[in-house]
């Protein structure tokens, strides 16, 4: 594994399976965490499924942290091989005329993005670790909705939300498109995809940025 992992290409193909992982969990957050903007109830059967069951805590949760640390990990290393590649100084290399604004600087949004993920965890993940494992709380399975609620109380919280999913929201427009890349889809959907790309980097984020400030100026 890690004598194929030293090849640019595979490394970059790992990373792209650990992106497209990725988004298939964000598109499953995102749907579960908008259904507390429809029905309070729904919202609590679904966190309260996530949040007790045994498959989920025990084997999708650890390959999610994984996979998240996998790549940005992963993302790190690529480019640091990039720019030692980079040998030779261009000077009529014109970087803005060949490549986006997201594309050149992908690792810096994805470190805000990452910032964001361990504040995700810290309000979220750890205070459910606390009250299972360690407080060994009882469990009620209609307290979920009011902590997210209360989550979203803090306008400079709700900023740093709106300000990680704008950024997530560039990630993406550049990552979606990149991954299916590098795992070697070009075929006639590739239009298709590169259409549908856009709309999930653009529509999920502004999806979550909803769902914070509805919360926000609900309470």
């Amino acid at each position: 594994m890690s004598g194929m992992l030293n090849s640019t290409i595979a490394r970059k193909v790992a990373m792209a399976l650990s992106a497209i992982f990725l988004l298939i969990f964000l598109l499953q957050h995102f749907i579960i965490n908008f259904t507390s903007v429809i029905s309070e109830s729904t919202f609590n059967e679904l966190s309260h499924f996530m949040g007790t069951n045994f498959l989920v805590q025990f084997l999708m949760q650890p390959i999610l942290i994984f996979a998240v640390v996998f790549h940005f990990v992963m993302g790190f290393i690529l480019e640091v091989k990039n720019k030692k590649a980079r040998s030779i100084s261009y000077k009529s290399f014109n970087a803005s005329a060949n490549t986006t604004w997201v594309s050149r600087n992908m690792i810096y949004s994805g470190l805000v993005i990452l910032a964001f993920i361990v504040l995700h965890f810290i309000d979220f993940w750890f205070p459910e670790i606390n009250h299972k494992y360690i407080e060994f709380a009882p469990e009620d399975p209609t307290r979920y909705y009011g902590e997210l609620v209360e989550k979203f109380h803090n306008p400079i919280r709700v900023g740093a939300y709106v300000i990680a999913f704008v950024l997530l929201a560039l990630h993406l427009l550049h990552g979606f498109q990149s991954a299916f890349q590098s795992v070697g889809f070009n075929n006639k959907f590739t239009p298709a995809l590169k259409t549908f790309g856009k709309f999930f980097a653009i529509c999920i984020p502004l999806g979550f940025i909803f769902i914070a400030l509805f919360h926000h100026f609900n309470q």
